[in-house]
């Protein structure tokens, strides 16, 4: 315990699934955590259950696409909690898409916004502020999907690669600032996207996974709490995946 002792943490898409995880685990290693999510009903309650338990946490309500949203979100987390030292790009969408003349623009556009232009926006939001306070660690969110080929996900798959790319680069940029970068790439993780996204076949997936089972939240959480902690603070610009084996 007590691994983000004194840190301030902003996680997004924390109202379930991974970010709720990722939210809940900071707190009980320390952390005062910001719960951002569009969903306001559920990151409200998750934000007050953390609240309960004996930690720091306020919800806000975040469209992670928005630059305007992103700049008050983090103002939010300096006002009430002194400073920003982690941020977790984890918000993102997934659907069927079907093949290349199957996606319509549309679909491209959201999926490159909330998958990849997302975690631009959050990363020139929080960086200022964690220049102010010395340094920090900023972890997005990818997925195995980024690292090969898939025949029906290549505008989600494309946009986590670009986002993977958008980690190394920024890694460098700000290694001298004491500012890390890294990306976690989870492989199928038994969340309320991969569930909605399969149509309840999620588990026809676990056979095909050599450790045997979905991952799970946590697992995910634990990632993000190596790197978001002082104990990763030679580690910038790697590429994380947990994801049970498959890509062995």
């Amino acid at each position: 315990m007590g691994r983000l002792d004194g840190k301030v943490a902003l996680v997004t898409g924390s109202a379930r699934g991974q970010g709720e995880a990722e939210a809940r685990l900071f707190s009980a290693e320390g952390a005062s955590v910001i719960v951002a999510d569009v969903r306001v009903d559920e990151g409200t309650k998750v934000a007050a259950e953390i609240a309960e338990s004996g930690g720091n946490a306020e919800f806000v309500q975040l469209d992670t696409t928005q630059a305007g949203g992103w700049k008050e979100a983090v103002a939010h987390a300096v006002d009430r909690f002194g400073k920003l030292d982690v941020l977790v790009n984890n918000a993102a969408i997934w659907r069927g898409e079907g093949g290349i003349e199957d996606i319509t623009p549309e679909n491209w556009n959201d999926l490159f916004d909330v998958n990849c232009k997302a975690g631009f926006l959050g990363m020139r939001a929080a960086i200022p502020e964690m220049r102010r306070a010395g340094g920090g660690s900023i972890i997005n969110v990818g997925s195995t999907l980024a690292m090969h080929g898939a025949t029906s996900s290549a505008a989600y798959s494309a946009a986590k690669a670009a986002l993977a790319l958008i980690t190394r680069s920024a890694a460098l940029q700000y290694a001298p600032e004491k500012i890390r970068v890294n990306i976690i790439h989870p492989g199928s993780i038994n969340t309320p996207m991969l569930r909605e996204g399969t149509h309840g076949r999620h588990l026809d997936i676990a056979n095909r996974i050599p450790i045997g089972r979905l991952g799970e939240p946590i697992d995910i959480a634990y990632g993000a709490l190596y790197l978001a902690s002082d104990e990763a603070s030679f580690v910038t610009g790697i590429q994380l995946v947990i994801d049970g084996g498959t890509q062995a």
